[in-house]
């Protein structure tokens, strides 16, 4: 078996994604948050009194890392969660005014660190890449 040529894609996108996380994670934290905190925030924001299997569907992470997370912005006093009075199953979760300001820094944020991330790159490059991965994710799912 013969070495390949150039770098197989796949570890290029594994260092790739690692060097992106890293300097998101550092501007998010850069901003009074976290990558988990602002997952959640913009979860929970994104409709309002989700239930928290709902978040953790949005989040594609169990019910139990969740709860974590939340028990943790719960005691920063940035989300709120109630019973449901129509199923006490469901727990609801909603943003207190404290988290709806720091969700607002985290977005500036975010949106900024995209803007430095696309420099330099068209809509038309951003469409294919999206593009291809998306692709390079579904050949991923059909692997045995």
């Amino acid at each position: 078996m013969t070495a390949p040529v150039k770098t197989p894609t796949g570890l290029l996108l594994a260092k790739t994604s690692k060097a992106i996380s890293r300097a998101f994670n550092d501007t998010l934290a850069e901003a009074g948050g976290s990558l988990p905190t602002w997952l959640v925030l913009s979860s929970v924001k994104g409709e309002a009194r989700r239930t928290q299997l709902e978040v953790a569907r949005a989040m594609g992470i169990e019910g139990p890392t969740l709860t974590r997370h939340l028990d943790a912005l719960e005691e920063a006093g940035l989300i709120r969660r109630q019973r449901d009075t129509d199923d006490r199953r469901a727990v609801r979760v909603e943003l207190t005014d404290a988290g709806e300001g720091l969700f607002q820094q985290l977005r500036k944020a975010a949106i900024a660190f995209n803007n430095r991330l696309t420099t330099g790159v068209s809509e038309q490059e951003l469409d294919r890449l999206a593009r291809t991965l998306a692709r390079l994710e579904n050949n991923v799912a059909a692997l045995p």
